[in-house]
């Protein structure tokens, strides 16, 4: 090679260098990714803070300066040290973000896949217009708003109430004029809670692979890939035999009495921060898959439908017990509790607080609590 072909070559290496590490994202795939991270982040036209900030302008964007979202101070403090969310920052935090900021709010553990952070950086990308610029934006952008109503939301319901009142119509309230008759709809909406023997399980079906498909990008990232849960979040999974230790692990597998509960649990509240998003079948897949990863069924082919639903008993089942306390004699004879000159002869101490070890002794102190009086 010639000296000038070879200083060419270095050259060439040298500007590519400075231009910072070559990336082949996916921002197809990486909307695939994001999927994990929509529990507590949004983007797009609509986007607003939840569990986090939101993500629109990200790249680009001074750490801890997205408008509106109360920051933990160690994210605070690296965006006021000069952290500005570059492809190369947003690479090291995505890879273990508690490691990079100490004391960060985020309970994600971090992207294993090198292929995973790029990919998702490059949907981020998308929404963030100094991406390609390089520039950096301490302000967010500012959203557009819908024209304010003449009158705020919270009185416009009030304010269709009182018309219906007014004209006599049906729901009127009876003393104060407020309400009206809930539709089949509206009833349909909120009645969606299922029993034990199976009672308000909706049609649908799911299998241990479509679960297990589901969890990976909208559950994992809190509980972990293996229902072994993540930072604060609840544990999934094991836990057998530990309900009488002092720390019992109370999970699916060896705590909870009904699958039900499991599937009505899902169908309510999840993912953390989107729910109501997943589809009758989504959650039967979901529960499925918690199952497997409790090994109360080993097979990924397993399919749970509400045909079935009803023959899968959790371990701890049958430790729990019916509410019998209406039987109790202070509750089944119905009579008047005693609320003075109840008891016969003076109070005495039966019990000193330092025997019962709830209060810790002190030098010299000769005067000891009393605890139980008779």
């Amino acid at each position: 090679m010639s000296r000038f072909l070879e200083a060419a070559v270095c050259g060439v290496l040298a500007a590519l260098c400075l231009a910072g590490p070559v990336r082949a994202g996916d921002a197809a795939a990486g909307e695939k990714v994001f999927n994990r991270c929509k529990a507590c982040h949004a983007v797009g036209e609509d986007a607003r803070n939840r569990v986090g900030p939101e993500l629109n302008e990200l790249v680009g964007r001074i750490a801890g300066t997205a408008d509106g979202y109360k920051y933990s101070p160690s994210m605070q403090k690296a965006g006021a040290d000069g952290l500005v969310w570059s492809l190369e920052t947003l690479s090291t935090f995505l890879a273990d973000p508690k490691t990079m900021v100490t004391g960060t709010k985020m309970g994600f553990a971090g992207l294993r896949k090198p292929a995973d952070i790029d990919n998702v950086i490059a949907y981020l990308e998308t929404f963030s217009k100094a991406a390609d610029a390089g520039e950096v934006k301490s302000e967010p952008k500012e959203k557009k708003t819908e024209a304010t109503p003449e009158k705020p939301v919270a009185q416009q319901p009030a304010k269709a109430a009182n018309a219906a009142a007014s004209s006599g119509g049906e729901g009127a309230g009876e003393h104060f004029h407020l309400g009206r008759v809930a539709t089949a709809a509206e009833v349909a909406a909120w009645d969606i809670d299922v029993r034990p023997d199976g009672l308000g399980l909706p049609e649908g079906h799911g299998t241990v692979a479509q679960g297990e498909k589901i969890f990976d990008e909208s559950c994992a990232s809190c509980h972990g890939d293996f229902g072994e849960a993540i930072g604060r979040w609840p544990v999934l999974a094991g836990g057998q035999g530990t309900l009488r230790d002092d720390r019992p692990v109370k999970t699916v597998g060896s705590y909870w009495p009904y699958l039900s509960t499991v599937y009505d649990y899902i169908r309510r509240a999840m993912p953390f921060g989107n729910a109501r998003s997943l589809s009758d079948d989504d959650v039967y897949a979901l529960t499925a898959y918690v199952l497997y990863l409790n090994d109360i069924v080993t097979d990924e082919d397993f399919e749970l439908s509400k045909s079935n639903f009803t023959t899968i008993r959790l371990p701890n089942q049958d430790n729990f017990i019916q509410d019998d306390r209406e039987q109790e004699p202070e509750y089944a004879d119905k009579g008047d509790p005693c609320m003075k000159n109840c008891v016969e002869g003076a109070a005495r101490i039966s019990m000193h607080a330092e025997v019962l070890d709830v209060t810790p002794e002190e030098k010299g102190d000769d005067k000891k609590p009393s605890a139980g009086i008779e």
